[in-house]
């Protein structure tokens, strides 16, 4: 394991579990807010990596409303799945394999982040990983997001963005030395953010592989490994890009 410091948090965030469901699949978020901001605040829909809700993406969720959002930690998978390899890497394939059957789910998390009275208007999806393509598919299905984030994600698709049909605008953090994302999915993505007439931006780190918020990642494991300073660059770029976006 990396031997990293603990990220100072806020004790004025509170969080809740908050379940939901997808059709009959049963669904467990984490909500997070602070408590001493008054009335409601714009919402970010933060989608987990391909660990499922875990400490990551709940630490990320923190971090979001620290800066003032009400942050929904979602659950992508449903009971059973998290923990089990072989039943995660199948939830996982039939979403990236069926877009629509991916943006139904996340739809019943943003329903669910709509129904929470500390979230007011404008919504965004931070997506790690697995997450971040989840992301990028709810923007390429025209979903009613302000905007987009994705951190290490997927970039390639099996259903590119149509012609106008991308009403978020999008931010991708990605890392240079990420084996996962070779840089033609880099180059493919940029070129289909142009035929859709995306409002899109991309950050591309030096250096950094996959998972590089990832503060347990186990160096050498299979191009996954934290970055210090490309963790904390991503995120500076991702708050200005939530300020300009959520306003």
């Amino acid at each position: 394991m990396l031997n990293t410091p603990e990220r100072a948090t806020s004790p004025a965030i509170a969080a809740r579990d908050l379940p939901y469901s997808d059709g009959d699949v049963e669904l467990h978020g984490r909500f997070f807010w602070d408590e001493t901001r008054d009335g409601p605040r714009p919402g970010i829909f933060l989608i987990h990596g391909g660990a499922g809700l875990d400490d990551h993406a709940c630490d990320q969720a923190r971090r979001y409303a620290e800066l003032g959002y009400a942050v929904l930690a979602c659950d992508m998978f449903g009971a059973g799945v998290r923990g089990d390899r072989e039943r995660t890497m199948a939830t996982i394939m039939a979403m990236r394999d069926d877009p629509g059957h991916l943006v139904r789910r996340a739809q019943a998390g943003l329903d669910a982040l709509t129904g929470c009275p500390e979230a007011g208007a404008g919504r965004a999806a931070v997506g790690f990983c697995f997450g971040g393509m989840a992301a990028l598919t709810l923007a390429r299905e025209g979903a009613d997001l302000a905007g987009a984030v994705s951190v290490h994600g997927t970039l390639a698709t099996s259903r590119p963005a149509e012609a106008g049909a991308v009403k978020a605008k999008i931010l991708v953090c990605h890392g240079a030395a990420d084996p996962h994302v070779p840089m033609n999915d880099v180059v493919a993505f940029t070129e289909e953010m142009n035929r859709a007439d995306a409002d899109w931006r991309l950050t591309v780190y030096g250096r950094a592989q996959h998972g590089f918020t990832h503060r347990n990642a186990v160096p050498g494991s299979g191009g996954v490994a934290y970055d210090r300073p490309t963790d904390e660059r991503s995120f500076a770029a991702i708050r200005t890009f939530l300020a300009d976006t959520l306003t």
